[in-house]
């Protein structure tokens, strides 16, 4: 059944009287009723059009957090062949926050790796809601170093709120690993493309997002703080994050015009979770026609690129 966020609630009504509709027909109690569900069709898609050609920071927000959007392992299964998951970080812990391992990426050997949050409760509660504990990126450290060890490129798709904040986490050295992570990214001497296929969160998306590419979809969000967090701390009233959302500059457009991205993804209308074999089919596209490129450098080259590349963002904010 689809769900529909609060600014769709005109699309939802005409939507529900198109099933309505259907089921009467089906039932044989109307006649000749193509004709009104044709009307309701395009009336229900012309709102859409118009909802999501304005939408504003924080609905973009409510956009990436949906929960049909589709997750790390829809990508992985659709877009992938020959995917074999890797577990642990040989430290003694496991994290399913964190899934990855060695895959085949249109006859091209892969190393994949994304945070997965779970389709539901039960699946949430196992992948821990997508939120990352330090053995989770341990993990990730070790499938870049074998990937550099082969000469794989790394593919990641980053669907996060954030890095477990757990007393746990903190207690078995979560700063260091999220920093060890996205230092293990940086020095890899191999093609790195980071896809932010829902919410980028904080440090918890820095950690998989330092790449030779950056992209996100359409509706994506990537941002330092999440917006609650930051109307919490800044203003002391959660209610105002809908104003926070927009000061945070989080969109994929805005990134992009900041130059912190290198790609924006077009979604389907409506967002990846109306449509989503279109959404990961376009990612899978785009993730096609970046790669050969960063394949033709060799690692020297690639590594330093990618190291003046997060360098300039420093310098042009000065």
């Amino acid at each position: 059944m689809r769900q529909y966020l609060d600014f769709e609630k005109p699309v939802a009504e005409l939507e529900n009287k198109i099933v309505e509709l259907r089921q009467m027909a089906k039932n044989g109690e109307g006649i000749n009723i193509a004709e009104e569900i044709g009307r309701l069709s395009e009336k229900a898609d012309k709102q859409l059009r118009a909802a999501y050609a304005k939408l504003t920071p924080w609905q973009k927000v409510q956009v990436a957090r949906h929960a049909q959007r589709p997750k790390a392992l829809d990508y992985i299964r659709d877009l992938l062949t020959d995917y074999t998951p890797l577990s642990g970080d040989r430290l003694g812990h496991e994290d399913l926050a964190v899934i990855g391992g060695l895959a085949r990426f249109r006859g091209t050997s892969v190393v994949v790796i994304g945070t997965e949050r779970g389709f539901d409760m039960e699946s949430r509660l196992k992948h821990n809601f997508g939120m990352p504990k330090p053995e989770g990126y341990r993990k990730a450290q070790r499938l870049v170093a074998l990937a550099a060890r082969f000469g794989l490129p790394v593919l990641t798709f980053i669907d996060t709120s954030g890095a477990w904040p757990g007393i746990d986490a903190e207690q078995r050295g979560q700063a260091e690993a999220i920093a060890r992570s996205t230092d293990a990214f940086l020095r890899a001497p191999v093609p790195v493309i980071a896809t932010i296929i829902g919410e980028g969160g904080s440090g918890g998306a820095v950690a998989l997002g330092a790449g030779d590419r950056v992209m996100m979809l359409e509706h994506s969000i990537y941002s330092v703080i999440a917006p609650e967090s930051a109307a919490s701390i800044l203003m002391r009233d959660p209610k105002q994050a809908n104003q926070l959302a927009e000061a945070l500059k989080l969109t994929a457009q805005d990134l992009l015009n900041l130059k912190l991205i290198d790609r924006v993804i077009a979604e389907p209308l409506g967002g990846a979770q109306r449509f989503p074999q279109e959404a990961i089919a376009a990612v899978g596209d785009a993730i096609a026609a970046e790669l050969p490129d960063l394949e033709a450098l060799d690692p020297a080259a690639l590594v330093l690129r990618r190291r003046e590349k997060f360098l300039a963002m420093g310098r042009d904010a000065l």
